[in-house]
């Protein structure tokens, strides 16, 4: 039996439903973070036409404000989302995956009424806020709660789904933002992300809670039977609690799931030839954000994923997101919005199309493709818009995210989970949706100011993806020789070269 036709027979609806609305988080977070792009122009009162809706409910047309402040309104959703990836990988270790994502929830529903109503740029600061925090967290829980509810050999590919939802979220946007192209019109797609947020919660109570935390958690009767519910009738069960306890199939059969101590089942079935069976023998014990950092035997991981969230957003991928319909107005031949459209249909399907890619060549290989593409996309836009060439704009545009979505857009959230054991993926996770969201805070804040400034200074446009050319260069270095390839690999141990080969089992 293939793998593909193993993986299906190991899916069951309930799985599948499970799968979905949870990764409503990472659609939300897409959804939030390109809100604002289509319609900048209309909310900051840069176009006026008049429209019946906003005498209807008593609201204004516009919110007065400068460029300055609304680059600001995207970049607090940024601090937000920093804020919320940073405490939600201990939080979701504590009070589980389930309980979390319904908080979240919360976050969401406040924050989006929030700018539906606003009048003042205070009351949309506020609810940018409210919303950057549950998008943050989302990012961190959702990709755990996936990955520990999926069989084994489909969470590669489940692993794509979180970047697969957040582009589909950034596409709805602009849809919507096309649909709701005239004045007080872009209240509906703020709206929206209200009705989002409640759907979001409403269907979080017919999910369960991860199994993998519950038997971590030392509810290893309720964990079965969650694990037993979300597979199908025949699937060996044990063995897959087998690899969670870091333990054989035949010891999980003779043994409890977990006992009074943990740390001795690690130690016993350790190989002894580990370094991290003689490095730390509490491998058991959630580590915390910061001890994950200070600790030698984590810290290269963390350095390595802090880089590859780096990477993914100094690409120059949330220029486009947060301000492809500002930066293409009137420089291509076709509608920037169209265009806005178009761009984020490519994510979408190249998203999904590359997922395969990421299992058959390995994770590091769809990096440093993805990085080199997107260095080389960076240089002919630049080009293409100082030189005014408008059809290699648009189709330079078209490639750069394309590359993207070959490996900075899924992989870094697969490789977070798999450079570390279980004890310190909560912790590594959320430095590294940190490094995310402290980059894309970057970008939202000085994309547009420095890119403004270097056009006045120079002339011309497009200049600041000379910049984002260069970074390219810089990225994949640092992807060839600080990120190591963890397809096909068991674990950390096996990953970072710490297991020696044993050489009593040569002759076997």
């Amino acid at each position: 039996m293939s793998k593909t036709s193993k993986l299906l027979g190991d899916v069951t609806i309930h799985m599948l439903f499970s799968v979905i609305i949870s990764a409503l988080g990472p659609f939300q977070y897409g959804f939030h973070l390109a809100e604002l792009n289509a319609p900048q122009d209309l909310i900051i009162c840069g176009v006026t036409k008049g429209h019946v809706f906003a005498n209807a409910f008593g609201l204004s047309n516009c919110i007065n404000m400068t460029e300055s402040k609304f680059a600001f309104l995207s970049s607090v959703f940024v601090i937000g989302g920093f804020v919320g990836a940073m405490v939600t990988g201990q939080g979701s270790t504590i009070y589980g995956r389930l309980k979390v994502m319904q908080l979240i929830s919360l976050f969401f529903i406040a924050g989006s009424l929030l700018e539906t109503i606003s009048e003042t740029v205070f009351t949309m600061f506020i609810g940018r806020l409210l919303i950057g925090l549950g998008a943050g967290a989302a990012t961190v829980v959702t990709p755990l709660y996936i990955t520990e509810i999926s069989p084994p050999d489909g969470r590669n590919l489940c692993g794509t789904i979180t970047q697969t939802m957040i582009c589909l979220g950034i596409l709805s946007t602009q849809i919507l933002g096309y649909i709701f192209r005239h004045d007080s019109q872009w209240r509906f797609i703020l709206v929206t992300g209200t009705g989002l947020g409640i759907v979001y919660a409403v269907f979080l109570f017919f999910i369960p809670e991860s199994p993998a935390w519950l038997l971590f958690n030392k509810n290893s009767q309720l964990a079965k039977q969650v694990l037993q519910s979300i597979r199908s009738a025949d699937y060996p069960i044990h063995k897959e609690i087998a690899l969670w306890n870091n333990q054989s199939p035949t010891l999980v059969e003779e043994e409890p799931l977990i006992t009074s101590s943990t740390t001795s089942l690690v130690s016993r079935n350790e190989p002894q030839n580990s370094i991290t069976s003689k490095y730390n023998t509490n491998l058991c014990a959630n580590k915390g954000i910061f001890s994950v950092l200070f600790d030698p035997l984590y810290r290269p991981a963390i350095i390595a994923v802090l880089g590859i969230m780096f990477a993914q957003q100094l690409s120059g991928i949330n220029s486009i997101n947060l301000y492809s319909v500002t930066l293409l107005h009137g420089v291509i031949p076709i509608s920037s919005r169209v265009l806005a459209i178009v761009i984020s249909a490519m994510n979408v399907i190249t998203t999904i199309l590359c997922a395969p890619l990421i299992y058959y060549i390995g994770r590091k290989s769809c990096l440093l493709i993805s990085t080199i593409g997107m260095g080389v996309m960076s240089f002919i836009l630049a080009l293409s818009l100082v030189l005014e060439l408008k059809l290699l704009t648009a189709f330079a545009v078209i490639l750069f995210v394309g590359f993207f979505a070959t490996g900075l857009g899924p992989v870094p959230f697969i490789m977070a989970s798999e450079l570390v054991g279980l004890e310190a993926v909560s912790a590594t996770q959320s430095w590294c949706l940190a490094g995310n969201y402290t980059a894309t805070f970057l970008v939202a804040q000085f994309f547009p100011l420095v890119n403004s400034w270097m056009n006045t200074l120079w002339g011309g446009t497009g200049w600041i993806f000379f910049g984002f050319a260069a970074l390219g260069v810089i990225n994949s270095t640092f992807i060839a020789y600080r990120v190591p390839e963890t397809n096909g690999k068991s674990g950390p141990d096996e990953i970072w070269g710490r297991v020696k080969p044993n050489l009593n089992q040569q002759d076997d």
